[in-house]
């Protein structure tokens, strides 16, 4: 449960902001953005907690944070209302891509090594970021990182959980986590009648649909892979496309399977029993729910922690999931320097072409992979 609690405070504290970043640049009124925040918590909160009930792993929803990127300058040149129609547009592709059963079979291509590799390569930046932060928060940082080498050698099951109360302690000791611009809100549902345009579905929808399959459903699949889950593709697209279509009228703009968050509720940190870590997805899909409820009012809270401390929670609690993705990485050596190109690329999070770091770094890595493994001449004639 704390791992789910976890997964849920990185996710608003660290890339919500994305979200009011891009309301303020479409020009919503704070009822339609506390719409958009309704739907999107809504939606990612029960679509992670059927899931994860359905199917007893621990499968973490969220919304599309590379889409949310996008769309901070993407809502500039179109109206609100064709926005909401390239939204639908997406989701519906994602039903219909998740009921062909096609992307599971391209997940199930993708070398065992090349998908450690790929995994640490995404979650490195937050390993580092658990410590880079010590430049601008020393003391903060510090007494983090000692708590969890301690927690970890006395009590390893529950170092993050104690992570977790003595951060807060030690910011509530300092007068640092600001609530002074909280207000107690409910969230109301604001329906946008949705509007169809060659340029909206040219500019917004089919971006939109390759930002989040390359940077967070092709990701987030190998995280469940990784961690040893064998739950199909399928209906994961199906039913957070599902979802997406349904919120998307009220301002969501895509919700998927997590990657980076998910790592949190997977890993041998959220429980040494595999069969028992779905409860970290029922968990976070209850908070998702609570924060929807009350829309802007709990999403300020957690957006009300101090950035170095969201920045080394999260690295913190992913060094198990790094760890293990970099040893599994360079458990063959046949596929060890693949993989390592994997990592190296996937960390450099190249962008091109208006994609993500992951789909290049997967490509990348999957290129060499091919061609090491090709045999070559001299190796293919007999010694005689």
């Amino acid at each position: 449960m704390i791992a789910g609690l976890i997964s849920v405070i990185v996710n608003y504290g660290g890339t919500f902001i994305l979200v009011f970043q891009a309301a303020r640049v479409a020009g919503l009124s704070p009822e339609q953005t506390a719409s958009w925040v309704w739907s999107v918590s809504i939606g990612v909160g029960l679509t992670g907690l059927y899931l994860s009930w359905r199917y007893r792993e621990p499968i973490i929803t969220a919304w599309s944070t590379p889409a949310a990127a996008f769309l901070v300058t993407a809502l500039a040149a179109a109206p609100y209302a064709e926005a909401i129609g390239a939204y639908m547009i997406s989701a519906a592709a994602f039903v219909v891509l998740g009921m062909s059963g096609c992307f599971d079979r391209v997940v199930r291509l993708v070398p065992p090594g090349i998908a450690s590799g790929l995994l640490a390569g995404i979650l490195l930046q937050f390993g580092v970021g658990a410590f880079a932060g010590a430049t601008i928060d020393p003391l903060l940082v510090g007494i983090l990182f000692l708590a969890y080498v301690l927690l970890k050698r006395f009590s390893p099951r529950y170092a993050v959980v104690g992570l977790l109360a003595l951060g807060l302690i030690f910011l509530a000791a300092q007068g640092r986590i600001d609530l002074s611009g909280l207000r107690f809100q409910l969230a109301a549902p604001v329906f946008t009648r949705p509007e169809f345009s060659l340029n909206a579905l040219l500019s917004i929808a089919l971006p939109l649909f390759l930002i989040t399959l390359t940077g967070q459903y092709m990701p987030g699949m190998l995280v469940l892979r990784n961690d040893g889950f064998k739950t199909s593709a399928s209906p994961i697209v199906t039913v957070t496309g599902l979802g997406s279509l349904i919120m998307a009228p009220f301002g969501s703009h895509a919700f998927n399977i997590a990657a980076i968050t998910a790592a949190i509720a997977t890993g041998h940190e959220a429980h040494e029993d595999p069969s028992k870590r779905w409860v970290a997805g029922v968990a976070a899909g209850a908070l998702y729910v609570l924060v929807g409820v009350f829309g802007v009012t709990l999403a300020a809270v957690f957006m009300a922690f101090p950035a170095t401390f969201i920045v080394a929670l999260a690295g913190l609690a992913l060094l198990g999931t790094i760890g293990g993705s970099l040893a599994r990485a360079m458990a063959e050596p046949a596929s060890r320097e693949a993989a390592l190109i994997t990592f190296l690329a996937s960390a450099a999070n190249i962008k091109l072409l208006g994609v993500g770091g992951a789909f290049w770094g997967l490509v990348i890595g999957i290129v060499a992979h091919a061609a090491l493994q090709v045999p070559r001449c001299a190796d293919e004639r007999s010694p005689g």
